[in-house]
């Protein structure tokens, strides 16, 4: 998805923060709706980092103790001209990463225990590079305001019954209770999709990046196989207790089924493989170098890793 049209969902979602304030408060909800935009937003530009990482219960590590994994991160920035991020591990089973940060020089990225546990370094390392694209695109910033966003249209769909619209000077509402109703219902589904869309097209791009900046697009193939099949199988605690996080992970942490898979703001998963099947072959890579699991690691028992962490 390119930046115009990311700009235009950006500005759809902004758009419908004004008028679901109207509509569910006239004039005054407009205001509000203005305010509590612009407010979460400033918000979320200066703390968004630091919110995420808490809410994961990630702590920082550095090449004392996590030298590979530091590694591999201080190598791929280096190699797609960024800043050193600051690395994060979260104590998670489920295999999964995100990046997250402001911009290239506040930016941090994080992967679980049990993507160290699972992957092998070309794996992993394909999915550093991901996490990278996204910072080296701003995604992470995107990806909040996009966030912070629908989360202000879905705080005035909840007050929207205690805002009743107003009245005029014959106490007659200002604001038809019907489509207020409709409103309240509406917006927040619509800045569902407005969200879905923005995060999709921003999954797709970082792929293609992140095997650019690896050079090797079948690690990441390889690797999001089995983060597909960790994630269905697998629950991701922090994520499930914070599902506005969700969008952040480059596999989707969520259970599986019914309206989360509906309004799902990851890609498919075999699109996403495909994509990068088809781009190693455009480059000449070789198949057999990072091929596709053919069994499911998570349907037999895996060694437990060193208390002292997956990588020391």
């Amino acid at each position: 998805m390119n930046y115009f049209k990311t700009a235009l969902l950006l500005a759809a979602l902004t758009g419908f923060v004004l008028v679901a304030g109207y509509l569910l408060g006239g004039e005054s909800g407009l205001v509000i709706a203005l305010v509590a935009a612009l407010g979460m937003n400033l918000f979320a530009y200066w703390n968004s980092d630091k919110m995420v990482l808490r809410m994961s219960n990630a702590h920082e590590v550095g090449p004392q103790n996590a030298p590979e994994l530091y590694g591999i991160v201080q190598s791929l920035a280096e190699r797609a001209g960024l800043p050193m991020p600051r690395v994060y591990i979260i104590d998670e089973e489920q295999p999964n990463a995100f990046a997250t940060g402001r911009n290239p020089a506040n930016a941090a990225v994080a992967a679980t225990t049990g993507l160290l546990r699972h992957l092998s370094r070309e794996e992993v390392a394909g999915v550093m590079a991901h996490e990278l694209s996204h910072i080296r695109h701003r995604d992470t910033l995107i990806m909040t305001i996009a966030a912070t966003l629908s989360g202000a249209i879905g705080m005035l769909a909840s007050f929207g019954g205690l805002m009743g619209g107003g009245r005029d000077s014959d106490g007659r509402p200002l604001v038809n209770p019907i489509v207020a109703i409709a409103a309240m219902i509406l917006a927040p589904l619509a800045a569902a999709l407005v969200q879905m869309a923005i995060s999709r097209g921003r999954e797709y791009e970082a792929d293609r990046m992140g095997a650019e900046i690896s050079g090797q697009p079948l690690w990441l193939a390889s690797a999001l196989a089995k983060l597909h099949a960790g994630t269905q199988q697998i629950p991701n605690r922090a994520a499930e207790a914070n599902p506005a996080t969700a969008h952040m992970y480059i596999a989707n942490p969520l259970s599986a089924g019914g309206l989360r898979s509906m309004f799902s703001t990851h890609p498919p998963m075999e699109e996403r493989i495909a994509r990068l099947e088809a781009m190693a072959g455009q480059m000449g890579g070789d198949y057999r170098a990072a091929s596709r699991p053919t069994t499911n690691p998570w349907t037999t028992a895996v060694p437990q890793a060193p208390r002292r962490g997956p990588w020391g």
